[in-house]
């Protein structure tokens, strides 16, 4: 089984351009189905049906996965199974008729147009990592990067002259143009002149780096954003994705249509997108309840 689960590996990266994080959780999560199919004294794919597949999503279930997780573990066996039959490795598809669990919809967090400005406040200084910080927390919420965007931004890829947009690799490796206004221009170029040269290496290509002088990682990120959120007196839980949620909703209270949006945040569908439409209408409304004298 683990060389059929390789051969799909490099089916995804190849043929559909799938992220190298993509990659790393659907293998996990075949090296876990292989474990347990071995526990289970099952060793050919000719033996695994839908019944056994049934078993297993309840398996996950009952060992208290996540939702989200177990529906990531089931879309991977689907992927798989689907590519095994298509090739005609496998007489029928066990998969076929495979369900990932509902999930539940949560809105998105968003942070006010206030609080947004006072965690940029929290950045004033003359530092290198105050600068590197204002120029990331200003294109996370000017460009509604995501966080695997930002950290792998190299340095060649700087606005020149009159530019005001980033070209970046989204989801599958897809390109998009994130447009950047000038208070983020502003800093992104203030870091570069005085705050990168004092922290990165000569060597290095990464456009933001840690102490060290080399590429930030997302658990580098998350925590200075944390900091951040402490010195701003912020205090909620939030992740730099918040920061993209915030992007999106504050456009479209400003008037942006759904589709310009979609484009934006480099979404392959609007239904996607459209969560933000319930997060305006959420905010409207507790901002009416707040207000309004007979609410």
């Amino acid at each position: 089984m683990q060389h059929e689960q390789e051969a799909f590996l490099q089916f995804l990266a190849i043929q559909k351009n799938a992220s190298a994080d993509t990659l790393d959780a659907y293998r996990r999560d075949l090296q876990h189905f292989s474990a347990v199919m071995s526990a289970w004294s099952i060793a050919s794919l000719d033996e695994i049906d839908g019944h056994i597949l049934r078993d297993y999503a309840a398996m996950l279930h009952r060992r208290g996965y996540a939702r989200s997780t177990t529906a990531r573990h089931l879309s991977a066996l689907r992927g798989f199974f689907g590519y095994l039959h298509e090739r005609h490795l496998i007489g029928s598809n066990p998969a076929a008729g495979l369900r990932s669990p509902k999930q539940a919809k949560h809105l998105p967090q968003v942070l006010s147009v206030d609080e947004v400005r006072r965690l940029l406040q929290s950045t004033v200084g003359d530092r290198p990592a105050d600068l590197r910080d204002r120029a990331i927390l200003e294109l996370f919420y000017a460009g509604g990067l995501r966080l695997s965007e930002l950290v792998a931004l190299d340095y060649s890829v700087v606005p020149q002259g009159g530019q005001d947009w980033l070209r970046v690799l989204g989801k599958g490796r897809k390109e998009r143009i994130v447009l950047l206004g000038e208070p983020a221009l502003t800093s992104l170029r203030q870091y570069l002149t005085e705050g990168r040269p004092q922290l990165a290496t000569a060597d290095e290509p990464a456009l933001f780096v840690n102490q060290r002088g080399s590429r930030l990682t997302p658990r580098g990120v998350q925590y200075l954003v944390n900091q951040r959120l402490r010195q701003a007196a912020l205090l909620k839980h939030m992740s730099p994705h918040t920061l993209r949620h915030s992007f999106a909703t504050h456009l479209l209270d400003g008037g942006a249509d759904l589709r310009t949006i979609q484009e934006l945040l480099g979404h392959v569908g609007l239904s996607t997108t459209q969560i933000y439409t319930r997060v305006s209408s959420a905010r409207l409304r507790s901002v009416y309840n707040q207000a309004h004298p007979r609410a």
